[in-house]
């Protein structure tokens, strides 16, 4: 569907906390879109090391997002405390993984169960 040949990244498994205060920072900014697929195409297509601080800053460059923005946005407190208060917030809610969907009270895990989300918000509707 997204024209990505499934293969792992070699670098895996990534500490990706740079990586989630990042989509914390950007959540309600109009970077946010730009964010997230930058990031998924330097894990997911470009099998990059996306633990590396140079090429995350190569891949949102490339993107159009200030690489010395981001280093300042991540290292601030108040995205550290949204993220673990966003992660306790899952937790609670018994997200286990991503992506995960709540519709009201009921959870759907996986990219791969998205016609079940389209199926409930049309029951849901």
């Amino acid at each position: 569907m997204y024209n990505v040949p499934f293969r792992f990244n070699p670098f895996s498994p990534l500490n990706t906390m740079q990586l989630m205060r990042g989509a914390t920072a950007y959540l309600k900014q109009p970077e946010f879109q730009a964010y997230l697929t930058a990031v998924f195409n330097g894990i997911w297509a470009e099998k990059l090391n996306m633990e590396s601080p140079e090429v995350i800053a190569d891949v949102l460059s490339k993107a159009g997002i200030d690489a010395t923005d981001f280093m300042h946005h991540i290292g601030q407190s108040e995205v550290k405390e949204r993220l673990k208060a966003i992660t306790e917030k899952a937790v609670t809610r018994g997200v286990f993984g991503a992506p995960s969907f709540f519709l009201n009270d009921e959870m759907f895990f996986g990219q791969d169960r998205l016609d079940f989300v389209d199926a409930a918000l049309g029951d849901w509707q």
